[in-house]
């Protein structure tokens, strides 16, 4: 008698797919008259479309989210935000954690994956890290965007700062203040710097939360150097974020420093301001403290390039990634110089991360190349808008330069592919629908050398 092989999805699989039935639940919600601001239900595409962009924490809207959704609308929208920037399988073990129930084998290789962890030690401790540091910090948030949005708003200021914390946190840049995002407070410095705390924060990664804590804690008062003894990944991490951060600030500044339709009337603190939120935000998060349409040929390019790179891993960020990126500068400087490994703060860099961080950045470059060369074959947009397009959409960014609002039907499912795969990330996808390994064959092809370059 022959056995039917039973039927198994992979744990990437699953992440792929939990995302998935998250994006259609939300929409399905979304669709429902109660969920719109006049009591008419909104066409099913661009319910799906604010799914998507509010699960893949992306920002991109078809319709403005302050006007065109209930209240009941902007709590689905919220939830899907949190889901989106924490992941489900980590809300379902949260879940498990607070009903006592023991993980199995199965939820810690879930909950891996999720994170891209290379352990499976302290997986239940480290869940509830995450959940209990992302109520404190977006609670933070809310309480500090308080003191602005409660004067103005009343009441409704304190939901307005709730909405606007998770949001910046999980870097949706999604908010429910006005249609032009946070134009209206571009000179404020209050929601400048709370803003782009949660968006670097949420943007740094977990595990550097816990990598700077733990070397804190273990360094005397006396011995303060605490970046000396963060691992590699922190260190690179850290640096690469303040590196781009500040040189993205500073090509922004001087780029936009004469244009009237962004920062040319402003003043000297509020043009740095400004710049520098610029270069924040554009790290996969999403909000506008300027027009984007309105930016320098310049200062568009380099927004698109922090787009791409984005922020770190194991958080909220999206984009090809910080280490990725560096990883692969620093690869390429080792074959420059003619060297067998590249290194990094005397670290040597293992010849699996290359490989996986070349992995990444191929499939990343081929999923906006192709959603750039579609929306530009459906649509009337200019090259720059198409490409500033799908990068943000690409990196889960959420950025535009006034375009969403008018795709069409084929623009916006064209975007709606493009928010899913680059949330639910290149190398997933392409595990999860790739063959088995077969690194496990005796017999390997020959080796031949080619030319290069």
């Amino acid at each position: 008698m022959v056995r039917k092989k039973k039927f198994t999805l992979s744990t990437t699989q699953i992440i792929l797919l939990s995302f998935l039935v998250t994006i259609l639940s939300g929409s399905l919600l979304l669709a429902l008259p109660i969920s719109a601001a006049n009591g008419e239900a909104v066409p099913y595409l661009d319910a799906l479309f604010t799914a998507t962009t509010s699960t893949c924490v992306t920002g991109l809207v078809t319709l403005p989210t302050v006007t065109a959704w209930s209240t009941f609308g902007h709590i689905v929208i919220l939830i899907l935000i949190q889901i989106g920037g924490l992941g489900i399988i980590t809300i379902m073990s949260g879940l498990m954690l607070l009903l006592n129930k023991k993980m199995g084998i199965g939820d810690r290789l879930l909950i891996q994956d999720a994170f891209n962890l290379n352990t499976m030690s302290g997986l239940a401790k480290f869940v509830k890290n995450v959940l209990l540091g992302t109520l404190v910090i977006e609670g933070i948030g809310a309480i500090l965007y308080m003191i602005v949005f409660v004067p103005e708003f009343g009441a409704r200021g304190i939901w307005i700062s709730v909405f606007n914390s998770v949001s910046a946190f999980c870097n949706a840049g999604i908010d429910i203040i006005a249609e032009n995002s946070l134009c209206n407070y571009a000179a404020n410095p209050l929601i400048n710097l709370v803003t782009s705390a949660l968006i670097i924060l949420g943007g740094l990664g977990y595990i550097v939360w816990w990598d700077v804590l733990r070397v804190a804690r273990s360094r005397s008062p006396k011995n303060r150097r605490i970046f000396r003894h963060l691992t590699l990944h922190s260190k690179i991490a850290i640096t690469v974020t303040l590196v781009l951060i500040l040189v993205g600030a500073l090509f922004i500044f001087i780029f936009e420093y004469s244009n009237p339709l962004t920062i040319g009337e402003m003043s000297l603190f509020d043009k740095i301001q400004v710049s520098l939120f610029q270069s924040v935000t554009t790290r996969t998060a999403g909000f506008a403290s300027v027009p984007q349409e309105n930016l320098t040929n310049a200062s568009a390019a380099v927004s698109i390039i922090l787009m791409l790179i984005g922020g770190s891993p194991v958080g909220t960020a999206g984009g090809m990634k910080t280490v990725t990126v560096a990883v692969l500068i620093c690869s390429a400087f080792a074959t420059f110089r003619n060297k067998n490994s590249a290194t990094l703060f005397g670290r040597r860099i293992s010849e699996g991360s290359v490989k996986k961080a070349v992995a990444v950045a191929v499939a990343f470059i081929t999923i906006f190349l192709v959603s750039t060369i579609l929306l530009m074959a459906t649509s009337n947009s200019s090259a720059l808008d198409a490409v500033y397009e799908t990068v943000s959409a690409t990196a889960t960014v959420g950025l535009s330069r006034n375009l969403t609002s008018s795709l069409n039907t084929f623009g916006k499912m064209i975007i709606i592919v493009t928010m899913y795969l680059g949330r639910v990330g290149p190398i997933s996808l392409a595990v999860a629908l790739g063959s088995k390994n077969q690194s496990q064959n005796v017999i390997s092809e020959p080796t031949e050398d080619i030319s290069i370059g």
